[in-house]
């Protein structure tokens, strides 16, 4: 089985992969240019990256998932542009923290019994910007779940509840399914619960589960098998949790679709049948060794950046992840900008600002520091990016992955300093670009636009 976004449809799944491959032109483009006041709709010239991926075919009868944003769940309003991009950074705030305490944390491999750690939810940590449509059971039931490349965990609220908070949809009924099917607490899938989720019955009772967020909140029910359909696509015998106590602020979504490394996500579950590779396309917005890695991010082999073309005199042990688990560059849907090394972003900062010439300078909105008020031009040519990563390849990125309008035709570059010197490629600069990770030949391929 394998994931695709194809037209429309936009697929998130990711496996873990040690090398980049890209097929780049063999010049790519210095600057693109844009419209200020349309920045929406790029021209057709900057609406793709500047790299194509190296990938095998596709069936076209293959599963997809479609992706919402948080705010058409959450039917959130703003006084302004500029308080909906505020209100953006302050969630990628505690989304990166998060994450730089995990991966600084993590020095061990990846056990089973991580799925009872603590973790922070989805929109507390910046998590709950994308969501997927996913119906759950037989006849499916349509579920709004919130998207994390950062969880190991599948779960919904579920009939009876004792305690739920509010969602969008109906609450999912298992006695209405009649392909779910309790775990019971002998089996191996319990078991990964680390032998604390069992109820009353022995080996014959049914299995619990328990996760318990940063925050207090907290989902708490049985594990089962069910059937999820993906995009028309109907897949059987998945491992969820069917939440009866659960507490929080999810965004109005019924649950959350774990798509980390882990054996209990969604990826780790159907790895196998996958051949090892999935593919994502995030929507524009407006329309060391494996043992020391994090169980669920990816890294990739980043080396160094480049802006108008010309490479930023960077040392690449910048970007490399060390024996005690520091540094090292994380691929995240749920981080919006980039976090860099505080080396690399003043580098990165003072070119792109040198290369953006005597535009007009803008007060900074947060922790974008570098902002740019283009409300007098009708065209402006900005500087591309370019990530450079090993074995010579080069992902070029236009300007609608590199500046966020913050409202009145102001823009701001959407990169910001890292504190612990861990470095995020952000969903920002991975929007409008087609992702395909193979796991099993150990690449990721960037190609262009297809959402």
């Amino acid at each position: 089985m394998e994931f695709v976004a194809n037209g429309k449809v936009i697929l998130f799944l990711l496996f873990v992969s040690t090398s980049v491959l890209i097929v780049s032109p063999a010049s790519p483009p210095r600057f693109h240019y844009i419209n200020p006041h349309n920045f929406t709709t790029p021209a057709s010239s900057s609406s793709s990256a500047s790299a194509s991926a190296v990938h095998r075919s596709r069936n076209n009868n293959n599963p997809s998932l479609s992706l919402v944003h948080r705010d058409a769940i959450s039917g959130a309003t703003y006084p302004s542009r500029r308080h909906q991009v505020v209100g953006l950074v302050a969630r990628d705030n505690a989304r990166v923290e998060h994450l730089e305490k995990r991966l600084v944390a993590s020095t061990s491999p990846y056990l089973p019994e991580d799925l009872v750690s603590e973790v922070v939810p989805g929109v507390d940590d910046g998590s709950g910007e994308y969501f997927v449509r996913v119906g759950v059971g037989s006849p499916p039931t349509d579920q709004y779940l919130v998207v994390d490349s950062g969880s190991d965990v599948i779960w919904v609220q579920c009939r009876p509840c004792e305690q739920c908070y509010a969602q969008t949809d109906p609450l999912f009924d298992p006695a209405a399914s009649s392909s779910f099917s309790g775990v019971s607490c002998g089996s191996a899938i319990c078991r990964t619960l680390s032998g604390t989720g069992c109820g009353g019955g022995g080996d014959a009772g049914k299995c619990d589960y328990s996760v318990t967020y940063g925050d207090g909140s907290y989902t708490k029910g049985e594990l089962a098998l069910e059937t999820l359909t993906l995009g028309g696509t109907a897949v059987q015998g998945v491992a969820i949790g069917c939440g009866h106590r659960n507490s929080g602020l999810f965004v109005g979504a019924a649950g959350l679709l774990g798509l980390g490394w882990g054996a209990m996500s969604l990826v780790g579950q159907l790895g196998g049948a996958a051949g090892g590779v999935f593919s994502y396309c995030l929507a524009s917005r407006g329309a060391g060794g494996a043992g020391s890695l994090a169980s669920s991010f990816y890294y990739v082999g980043l080396t160094g950046i480049g802006v108008g073309g010309e490479r930023l005199p960077l040392q690449d042990s910048l970007f490399q992840l060390t024996e005690d688990g520091a540094g090292g560059v994380v691929m995240d849907t749920g981080t919006a900008v980039t976090r860099l090394p505080r080396e690399a972003y003043a580098a990165l900062r003072g070119a792109f600002d040198g290369a953006m010439g005597a535009l007009p300078r803008s007060p900074a909105v947060s922790l974008l520091d570098t902002c740019y008020d283009l409300s007098g031009y009708a065209s402006v040519r900005v500087p591309t990016v370019s990530f450079y990563f090993d074995q010579g390849a080069v992902l070029t990125l236009p300007a609608r992955n590199l500046l966020v309008e913050v409202g009145g035709a102001v823009f701001c570059l959407a990169f910001a300093p890292s504190s612990s010197g861990i470095s995020i490629l952000g969903n920002i600069q991975q929007e409008g670009i087609q992702i395909t990770v193979d796991s099993a030949n150990g690449y990721v391929g960037f190609g262009p636009n297809t959402c």
